[in-house]
């Protein structure tokens, strides 16, 4: 079978496809025929530069991805509620999960049967970047009435962010670029927040909680557009997201800060599938390519500009 690495460090790195055997499921997983994947940034953050060092080491490199949608072709002897032939979506979160491969390993009990509305390519956006979004805003106590901010509404996760928090019943103020202010809106915002302009001011009304969904912006800031007993979630990513971690359990008064790592499940991922069957929720692509134009997905992903997420589609339509 066919699957993508990167090759070589810094702007040396270049992305194959490779032959590899096809994987044999364990106890607890399926072998899933891939449909589709997505770019999440831990691929060009991470395993791009792991993947430059491991010749070095004598290893092999890691297959790219965690996301994946597809159909079961075999399963371990202990799966339960999964056969050959159910369309299914979901990820993991181990170094080489190997989602951008034709076939791929996923441990059932991070796998759901994708959502009857969605193609492959919409349920392969959905894992990394829904489950961050369902589990912060969950951290954030996000309930009916809430009043949020969500920071980077328009990416990866905040697309979902802003659905689920309206789908709980929230008020939501999105903050994003000038060309993605009618996007947002799109997804349901009742506010939205142009940080490109000169003028760029937070509302002076305070919120329930601030979810920094790119883990970009200072604690110092986000708490000070908290109620005195808000809740700052960001999303654990890099060295700041460590520091954030670090500093959790810091207040500022009596606000609080969270630090999320996404704990990919089934019964999560089959709360995300039933907003979308709902109507509540879709996931926004931003671009699609194919197998062969892997290298083109992860430029996109790095350039900083997609709006949603980046698609691989490993079996042609």
């Amino acid at each position: 079978m066919k699957a993508a690495i990167s090759v070589g460090l810094g702007g040396s790195t270049r992305f194959e496809l490779r032959d590899f055997a096809r994987p044999k499921p364990h106890a607890h997983e399926v072998l899933v025929e891939v449909h589709a994947s997505s770019v999440n940034p831990k691929d060009w953050k991470y395993i791009t530069v792991l993947n430059g060092l491991m010749p070095r080491v004598g290893l092999p490199p890691f297959v790219l991805g965690d996301d994946m949608a597809g159909v079961v072709v075999e399963k371990g002897a202990q799966v339960v509620g999964f056969e050959a032939g159910d369309a299914v979506y979901g990820m993991s979160i181990y170094p080489n999960t190997g989602a951008i491969a034709q076939y791929a390993r996923l441990d059932a009990r991070r796998a759901a049967l994708k959502p009857s509305n969605l193609s492959f390519s919409e349920a392969a956006a959905m894992p990394l970047a829904g489950l961050t979004a369902l589990q912060a805003l969950r951290a954030a106590e996000v309930r009916a009435g809430s009043k949020v901010l969500i920071l980077g509404a328009s990416g990866g996760v905040g697309t979902f962010a802003t659905q689920i928090a309206k789908a709980f019943g929230a008020e939501v103020a999105g903050l994003c670029s000038t060309k993605n202010l009618e996007l947002v809106r799109t997804l349901g915002a009742d506010e939205v927040i142009d940080y490109t302009q000169p003028s760029f001011t937070v509302p002076e009304r305070k919120f329930d909680a601030v979810f920094d969904a790119v883990s970009h912006y200072p604690m110092s800031a986000c708490a000070s557009w908290l109620k005195p007993d808000g809740i700052h979630v960001s999303a654990l990513d890099g060295a700041g997201g460590t520091m954030n971690l670090l500093r959790a359990e810091l207040a500022y008064g009596h606000r609080r800060a969270k630090c999320v790592f996404v704990k990919p499940n089934s019964r999560d991922l089959n709360t995300l599938g039933t907003l979308c069957e709902e109507g509540k929720l879709k996931p926004v692509i931003d671009s699609e390519y194919a197998f062969d134009d892997v290298g083109d997905a992860f430029a996109r992903s790095r350039s900083g500009r997609s709006r949603g997420k980046v698609i691989v589609n490993v079996k042609p339509r």
